[in-house]
C-alpha cells in the first residue's frame, strides 16, 4: 500500500518533522509500505485553515486506490474535531487507513468501536492542552482585572511606559491627553456635532500615535469609551475599575452619554430561557422551512410546549410538549449507562499512553519559550552597545527597549500558563466517561440553564419532523455511544500489531 508520512510541527522551535520520520522509518518498512509522499509541515493544528493539511486530503481523494496514513502521534495530526469528519469519511469509504505510531493505534475501514472511542478520546486529549491553556489565560487576565490592570493597549491620550523595575505601566500621554480632555468637554456644552468636533479637535493638533489624523468615527469611540474617568470596558468581561490615573470627572463622562444617546433603553429579557431547556437547540427539520422552534409556558399547567416559530409561512404550527422531545434523549443517557465498568477501566488504562506525546508538547513549548525569550535579552543587551558606541540615539534604544520588553512580558505569561498546565490527561477520559454513566440523575438534578448547556455539549443538530425529535451525537460521545451498543469491541492492547486489512 502506498503510504503518505506526514510530520508536523507549530513551529522551527519544536521537536524537528525530521525527528518524527525518523521515528516512524522502521515502522514503515515493519508494515510493508512504499513511501509515496512525506510532508513536513510547519502550521498550527488549532488555528488557521491547515492549507498544507488540505494538501494531504486531496492527495488522498484524487488517488485510485486506499493510502495509508502514517503520523507519529494522534496529536501530530490534529488537535480538534473539525478535521474528523474528512479523515472519518475517508476511512469508511476505504480509501484511507491511518497509523497512529506512538499511540500503537491503526484506523481503517473496519476499525471497531473501542479503536474508534480510542482515537476520539485521543483528539480530545490534545485538545484540552489548548484549552486549558486558554483557561489559565482567562484566570491570569481576570487576576489582572481585580488588581485594575489593563491588559491590552491603553486608548489615545494614554501611553506604556516602562518603570525603573522594569515593569510595565500606564500613564497620561503628556502630548495628547488634555487635548482628549477639551474634546469631553466641547462635547458636554451641547453646540458640537461629531463631525464640528473632529473638525476642531484635528485643527487643535490631535493625532495618533503614529502621528496619522484621528479618524472621525473614533471620535464618537472615545466619548463612549469610560476608561477616561476610571472604568476598564473589555468586550469580553464587561467593565471594571482601573488603577490609573483620569483625564475626566464621572458627571462629565455621564454628560456626553446622555447627548449622544438621549434617554437610556433597557434591554428586553428573555424570560423564556428561565423555562425553556431546548431554548435554541430545535430547529424544524422541514426542507422548506428550518426556522426555530419557539417555546410557550402554559401557567395554569405548569407545562412547556414547542412548535415552529413559522418565520416563512411555510408550516403549520403543531405544538409538542417538552416531555415528549426529552424522551429520545433520555433513550440516550440510558444507554451511556449500560457501558460495563471493566470495559470503562481498560479503555482508560489505554488511554493513558496519551499522555506521553502531550508531556512532550509541554516540554517544547518551555523550550521553545525559553529560546525566545533569550533571543529578545540579546536584542536588548544589543541595543545598549549600539547605544554606547552612537550608532543609534537613546531615543531609538528606548523604542526597542519598550518592544522587546513587551514582548519578554508576554512570554513570561505564557511559562507561567504552560507551567500550570495539567498532563494527567488520563482524569479527563474518566470524567467524561463517569459523566456519561451517570448522566440521567446529574441532568434530573440540574437547573434549566444547566440541562440546556448538558445538552448542547452531548448533541447537535436538533431538528423536529413528524413531531419526531432528531439529532447528532457529538464527539467523542458518538463513539461512547458505539461502545454502550458493542461493549465487547475493545481489543487487547497489542492487537492493533495485527495488519489492518488492506496493508
Amino acid at each position: 500500500m502506498k503510504a503518505i508520512v506526514l510530520a508536523r510541527v507549530s513551529d522551527k522551535k519544536q521537536d524537528s518533522n525530521e525527528a518524527q520520520v525518523m521515528r516512524i522509518a522502521d515502522f514503515i518498512k515493519s508494515k510493508d509500505l512504499e513511501v509515496w509522499k512525506t510532508y513536513e509541515i510547519e502550521e498550527s493544528s488549532s488555528r488557521g485553515d491547515r492549507k498544507k493539511f488540505h494538501e494531504v486530503i486531496k492527495d488522498i481523494e484524487k488517488a485510485k486506490e486506499p493510502i495509508a496514513l502514517v503520523v507519529d502521534t494522534i496529536d501530530r495530526l490534529q488537535r480538534s474535531f473539525k478535521e474528523s469528519v474528512l479523515l472519518d469519511d475517508l476511512r469508511k469509504s476505504g480509501k484511507l487507513v491511518i497509523y497512529f505510531y506512538r499511540e500503537n493505534l491503526t484506523i481503517h475501514k473496519d476499525s471497531n468501536s473501542a479503536d474508534i472511542l480510542r482515537w476520539e478520546m485521543g483528539v480530545l486529549l490534545a485538545h484540552s492542552y489548548i484549552l486549558q491553556l486558554s483557561d489559565n489565560v482567562k484566570r491570569t487576565f481576570e487576576h489582572k482585572r481585580r488588581n485594575g490592570e489593563w491588559t491590552g493597549t491603553p486608548p489615545i491620550g494614554y501611553m506604556n511606559v516602562t518603570l525603573e523595575n522594569e515593569k510595565k505601566d500606564i500613564m497620561i500621554d503628556p502630548e495628547r491627553g488634555h487635548l482628549i480632555q477639551a474634546l469631553f468637554e466641547y462635547y458636554a456644552t451641547g453646540n458640537y456635532s461629531i463631525t464640528t468636533l473632529w473638525q476642531k479637535m484635528t485643527k487643535m493638533g490631535l493625532r495618533n500615535r503614529d502621528g496619522r489624523e484621528v479618524a472621525r468615527s473614533n471620535i464618537e469611540y472615545i466619548l463612549k469609551d469610560p476608561f477616561y474617568h476610571g472604568v476598564a470596558r473589555s468586550l469580553k468581561y464587561g467593565l471594571y475599575p482601573h488603577r490609573y490615573p483620569t483625564l475626566i470627572t464621572r458627571e462629565l463622562f455621564d454628560t456626553c452619554q446622555r447627548i449622544l444617546t438621549g434617554r437610556k433603553k433597557q434591554p428586553a429579557k428573555m424570560a423564556s430561557a428561565e423555562y425553556s431547556i431546548f431554548k435554541g437547540l430545535i430547529r424544524c427539520g422541514k426542507p422548506a422551512c428550518g426556522c426555530s422552534y419557539s417555546p410557550e409556558l402554559k401557567k395554569k399547567k405548569g407545562i412547556v410546549t414547542y412548535a415552529c416559530s413559522n418565520g416563512k409561512h411555510v408550516c403549520r404550527r403543531e405544538y409538542m410538549s417538552e416531555n415528549k422531545l426529552l424522551k429520545p434523549i433520555y433513550k440516550v443517557f440510558d444507554a451511556f449507562e449500560s457501558i460495563p465498568q471493566e470495559v470503562q477501566d481498560r479503555l482508560v488504562e489505554e488511554l493513558r499512553r496519551s499522555n506521553e506525546s502531550e508531556v512532550e508538547f509541554h516540554s517544547r513549548e518551555i523550550t521553545r519559550v525559553r529560546a525566545e525569550y533569550d533571543r529578545h535579552q540579546r536584542r536588548l543587551e544589543k541595543a545598549t552597545e549600539l547605544c554606547l558606541d552612537g550608532s543609534i540615539t537613546p531615543d531609538e534604544r528606548a523604542k526597542i527597549v519598550e518592544k522587546e520588553k513587551d514582548a519578554q512580558y508576554r512570554l513570561d505569561l505564557e511559562m507561567e500558563e504552560h507551567t500550570k498546565a495539567d498532563h494527567e490527561y488520563h482524569i479527563h477520559v474518566n470524567t467524561v466517561l463517569n459523566l456519561t454513566r451517570r448522566i440521567r440523575p446529574i441532568f434530573a438534578g440540574s437547573e434549566v440553564s444547566e440541562k440546556r448547556a448538558i445538552i448542547n455539549f452531548i448533541l447537535s443538530n436538533l431538528t423536529v419532523s413528524d413531531r419526531k425529535l432528531t439529532f447528532s451525537m457529538r464527539k467523542p460521545f458518538d463513539a461512547i455511544l458505539d461502545l454502550a451498543h458493542h461493549p465487547n469491541g475493545l481489543r487487547r492492547q497489542d492487537s492493533n500489531l495485527e495488519p489492518s486489512p488492506y496493508t
